[in-house]
């Protein structure tokens, strides 16, 4: 969990097209393509597209910060979130269906993901003198050993998790000195592995070396292109960019961060950065205010362990006062599935007293909370913060030690 909690925290996600312009800019060649939020500019998209690459074909691709897009379904219909259009009007048609509806996946709850865009781009599978061929090329960081990767396959358009898991010997790793960075002689390694010679041979070392540069240039996370495609006469494309960069890093590229898209974000994690909080949503029924991500970690597995199941990460901060502890507790109550409520906070930076007042401010401001809450005060001001909540009269639980509050939680769930 605590390697998820920390992912999340840590990286914004782009669209496909987003990160095809990015791909674009470092020299790797991608699949063409114009992006359009009506059918109306879907259409004309197609048409100035076609005029631009002679593209005979489009595909329609909806922009959703989810996998699985073309196996999955606009819901309650038939239309599927990536589709071929042979005419202008097929454009029309399938942008109509998609745009604006709910487009469900693997990677989505059921309700899916609403689609603001759709990306019309050129058709790559044309027929030629030899076959076309997929593949998968992925950089990440192995953060077990502190390196970036290059991991490919010969499988690709298909789920990477499943070949690892039926034919992990297809699934080939290139580890990257970060003393000397990508080598010539591991392109070449990685385009001899995937089985290409010739022109196609030349072009893959050439995406492979470009593909690096643009993911150490970006201090990006991951990037992921699935599939790479040979096309008919042997060109090397990114037909697809699943691109997630490091949010602390952003600072030094404000154009990257132009592109966050807060629509395909919860609303409730949005809102809480906007308090400085640092949110997380989960699938829990308890809630939990902690400042510091550490100490935040140690309570929901405690709280695991204890039987109970976290509904959220949340860290108040080092310096929180009245008012964020107040934004804390509105946004815990907005989830329904929220049975019960912890506070643990130790007191080093931030004083116990402080947050005590802002826990009786929440339920002055906020009228009665229905729900249990377990508070645990220990630290700084611990002694002034357990009698401004004694004196206030507020129905709550106290505990000394974070296996008393746990038990507290478990007890108040029967």
């Amino acid at each position: 969990m605590e390697s998820l909690i920390l992912n999340l925290l840590s990286i914004m996600n782009i669209h496909e097209y987003q990160g095809k312009a990015v791909l674009k800019n470092f020299g790797v060649n991608v699949q063409e393509g114009i992006v359009a939020n009506t059918p109306e500019k879907a259409l004309a998209a197609a048409i100035e597209l076609q005029k631009q690459t002679g593209t005979k074909y489009w595909v329609v691709k909806s922009q959703i910060h989810a996998g699985g897009r073309g196996k999955g379904n606009i819901l309650g219909s038939e239309q599927r979130g990536v589709a071929l259009a042979k005419s202008l009007e097929e454009v029309k048609t399938i942008s109509t269906n998609i745009l604006g509806n709910s487009l469900v996946t693997l990677q989505t709850d059921k309700k899916g993901r609403k689609v603001n865009n759709v990306l019309i781009a050129q058709d790559v599978y044309y027929p030629g003198e030899t076959e076309v061929k997929e593949f998968y090329v992925g950089v990440l960081l192995d953060r077990a050993k502190g390196i970036n990767i290059i991991m490919y396959s010969t499988e690709g358009g298909m789920n990477i998790e499943t070949v690892a898991h039926d034919t992990p010997h297809l699934i080939f790793k290139e580890a990257i000195d970060p003393k000397v960075g990508l080598r010539d002689f591991q392109c070449r390694k990685i385009a001899f592995n995937l089985g290409l010679s010739g022109e196609a041979f030349k072009g893959m070392c050439k995406f492979i070396a470009s593909l690096y540069k643009a993911y150490e240039a970006t201090d990006s996370s991951m990037f992921e292109i699935n599939p790479v495609l040979k096309t008919s006469d042997n060109k090397i494309i990114a037909v697809d960019a699943k691109v997630s960069l490091d949010a602390n890093s952003l600072f030094r590229h404000p154009d990257l961060a132009a592109m966050r898209d807060i629509e395909e974000e919860d609303p409730t994690e949005v809102e809480a950065a906007a308090h400085n909080l640092n949110y997380v949503k989960l699938d829990g029924n308890v809630g939990c205010m902690v400042n510091g991500a550490g100490l935040a970690m140690a309570t929901m597995d405690i709280i695991k362990l204890s039987g109970g199941d976290p509904a959220n990460f949340l860290d108040v901060g080092g310096t929180a006062n009245a008012e964020r502890v107040e934004q804390a507790f509105r946004i815990i109550l907005k989830d329904p599935k929220v049975k019960a409520i912890l506070v643990n906070i130790f007191g080093g930076i931030v004083r116990c007293d402080r947050v005590a007042k802002g826990i009786v401010d929440a339920y002055t401001n906020i009228g009665e909370i229905k729900i249990p809450i377990i508070i645990r005060l220990q630290g700084t001001n611990a002694t002034e913060a357990k009698k401004i909540v004694d004196e206030s009269g507020l129905k709550v639980y106290s505990a000394i030690t974070l296996q008393e509050a746990a038990d507290l939680v478990t007890q108040v769930l029967k």
